[in-house]
């Protein structure tokens, strides 16, 4: 593995352009990196913007995940995970899918009051959200402005139940509010790691926490009574497939209740995306990994079916499948993963306990 020595590289970063926004009439090009066409260098830095939504829970209803709710803190994530199906989202808001979806995150400030509002909503009706989503709720931003805290306080406050999705440990940081939500029985966290080998975590998804920090942070949750799911997600053909049995030896052991996988399936200019950085940093088997995606999704590299998008379909497909449930009978079978409570919610102040 390496990466195409003729090639510049930008470090740090996941994607290594910016594709086209569909939704733009114009692309605008510079013909000259030196800065012959224009006085402005490509900016390394991330950049962060306000936005003011007016509401911050999502309803989703997906056959494939069924009825739920999400609510995001951010657009947009650093993470830089070249796959990610929530890049072709940035073009919403004027930005490409690409670099900008890693450089230019949208920082929601007035979250947690818009979640303390809709749950006092008289209508609203109690289902665990999941806070994540569509981008990380503890991707380095989180550091810097500390809204998915504010979230949990409000959550902890009305005692209402929520399932984190992430692939970073920032969550730690938030032991307080998750084990009194723990005791509860008011929360679960499935952390993403897609692979256990370092070296294509560090160019696959670059800012995420490191291998050894992700397996240290299921023992330490366990060991405050806050249930973990594993997502291996994507599963992706000669690069991380071969890992699925070792992936939930390990996990298991550390004390993940239960793992769930995903095949990569590359949505919109992720395709374009993935492509690129997939020459540039396995040159020698590029174009075998794109055939093996396409294989799996009825040969293309995206695959919008329902019921098939996650799991894929073919013989790569199925022999993930049989990977997969000869290591759940034997990692898996005597754990089970506890459903949250919905019957403590309160909408009102009056007795309300606060750790705050």
């Amino acid at each position: 593995m390496s990466v195409n020595e003729e090639t510049e590289y930008i470090k740090g970063r996941g994607a290594q352009l910016n594709p086209h926004n569909k939704f733009n009439k114009h692309a605008f090009t510079q013909e000259h990196w030196e800065g012959i066409d224009s006085t402005e260098l490509p900016d390394p830095a991330t950049k962060y913007i306000e936005v003011f939504p007016k509401t911050i829970i999502n309803k989703v209803d997906s056959p494939d995940i069924g009825p739920a709710y999400s609510m995001n803190p951010y657009q947009g994530c650093e993470h830089g995970c070249t796959y990610c199906y929530a890049r072709p989202t940035h073009e919403y808001w004027g930005y490409s899918a690409g670099l900008d979806f890693e450089k230019v995150i949208l920082v929601k400030k007035n979250a947690a009051a818009l979640l303390e509002k809709e749950l006092q909503h008289p209508k609203w009706e109690v289902m665990p959200i999941m806070l994540s989503g569509n981008t990380d709720c503890y991707q380095p931003a989180e550091r810097k402005f500390g809204i998915t805290r504010k979230m949990l306080e409000v959550l902890l406050k009305y005692r209402h139940p929520v399932g984190i999705i992430t692939k970073n440990v920032v969550l730690l940081r938030d032991l307080d509010i998750l084990s009194e939500m723990a005791k509860m029985n008011l929360v679960s966290v499935t952390l993403s790691i897609t692979s256990l080998q370092e070296e294509v975590r560090r160019i696959l998804e670059p800012r995420t926490a490191t291998i050894k920090r992700k397996l240290e942070a299921i023992e330490i949750l366990t060991a405050h009574g806050i249930p973990v799911n594993v997502n291996m997600a994507p599963v992706i053909p000669s690069i991380t497939d071969h890992e699925m049995f070792t992936m939930m030896k390990e996990v298991s052991q550390r004390g993940a209740l239960s793992l769930h996988y995903i095949v990569v399936r590359l949505n919109g200019p992720n395709g374009e995306i993935f492509r690129d950085w997939v020459t540039k940093n396995y040159p020698d088997r590029a174009e075998k990994v794109l055939n093996q995606i396409m294989e799996t999704h009825g040969g293309k590299l995206n695959d919008s079916r329902f019921g098939k998008r996650m799991s894929g379909e073919g013989n790569f497909s199925m022999a993930i499948k049989r990977q997969y449930q000869v290591g759940y009978q034997k990692f898996f079978k005597d754990k089970v993963f506890p459903e949250m409570n919905c019957d403590l919610f309160v909408r009102t102040d009056k007795g309300q306990m606060s750790l705050f």
